[in-house]
């Protein structure tokens, strides 16, 4: 069901690369205090979770699972600002790294991406069998929103009473186009650095090997780091065959339980012609708003106290759907 949102933007962060920008600026100090807690996979690999408090003493506590976008982790200003908002509640948030993400480098070769839902089924099965009939509601930013698609369609039964999506890239190869023009080029540049980073660690601890340095350097495009690096290491033919398997927009149709869908037309990171594509299923919720940015959907009037809408908006949806 496509509505549109009711998020209006500060009148200070009207433009798209603001509202963007500016709230990773705004929480550059924000903190969020965590219980850190390592799960072993059973090939060999970890995740690493961090849990606002410990779930043990609070028996009763829901707890809502949040995964990242790409090369995020806890320290990202959304994460902060979605775990504190959680605690907020009076709900227990619980964020899973993706392999790599943590600090830690992962031990193998192969990464997280847009399609791998590996890890999340594990730690799912993991946690629902510690905190039985526990109320539990799951969302992903970003990258992790398109991995949260996937996931949903994937275990129609899983435990969760509700999903949020969030900002995501749903249909990858449009989006690759999309950060690869204009202004988004700065965008792309931040990311692809980052992940070039990551990959130099992996090259020099011998988990990959079919990519030298000096040619991870010469990559400049997400397109480029996909054929070269993403697709390779984790089985595909190519950036396009990734493309093609891991995009949410395909598998939405199979998704069973109450999710929520945010989508602003002015983010610079996505394409906004797949939309129209995006099939009906009562069990999703589509909202789409003119601004926002990525991950942005900052509001309020006054600029020394900036709103949050979309944590707002977000945990509210979870809430209706704790309550039925």
């Amino acid at each position: 069901m496509l509505k549109t949102s009711s998020f209006k933007p500060a009148w200070w962060l009207s433009n798209r690369h603001l509202q963007t920008m500016a709230a990773k600026i705004l929480r550059r100090n924000q903190t969020v205090a965590v219980i850190n807690e390592t799960v072993e996979l059973p090939d060999g690999d970890f995740v690493d979770l961090a849990w606002t408090e410990d779930p043990n003493l609070h028996p009763l506590k829901p707890i809502v699972y949040v995964l990242h976008g790409l090369e995020g982790s806890i320290n990202s200003h959304y994460a902060k600002g979605m775990m504190g908002a959680i605690k907020a509640k009076g709900w227990i948030g619980l964020l899973m790294h993706f392999r790599g993400c943590s600090g830690r480098p992962n031990r193998q070769g192969p990464s997280y991406h847009s399609g791998d839902t590996w890890d999340i089924h594990y730690c799912t099965e993991h946690l629902k069998e510690r905190f039985v009939n526990r109320p539990v509601a799951i969302l992903g930013f970003s990258l992790g929103g398109n991995v949260l698609a996937n996931y949903l369609a994937e275990d129609p039964n899983n435990p969760f009473r509700c999903a949020a999506v969030i900002c995501a890239p749903l249909h990858l190869a449009s989006c690759s186009t999309q950060i690869d023009q204009g202004f988004s080029k700065v965008y792309q540049k931040y990311l692809v650095d980052m992940l070039k980073d990551s990959t130099t660690e992996k090259i020099k601890l011998k988990l990959i090997s079919h990519i030298e340095l000096a040619e991870l350097e010469q990559i400049k495009t997400l397109f480029e780091f996909d054929q070269k690096v993403t697709a390779p290491i984790n089985g595909f033919e190519s950036a396009e065959d990734y493309y093609e398997k891991a995009s949410g927009l395909y598998q939405l149709d199979k998704i069973t339980k109450p999710t929520l869908i945010i989508h602003a037309m002015d983010d610079p990171f996505l394409c906004h012609k797949y939309l129209n594509k995006i099939p009906e299923n009562s069990s999703i919720n589509l909202e789409v708003s003119k601004h926002g940015g990525h991950v942005g959907f900052i509001s309020g009037r006054n600029p020394f106290k900036p709103q949050y809408w979309l944590e707002n908006r977000v945990l509210n949806f979870i809430e209706e759907q704790f309550s039925k």
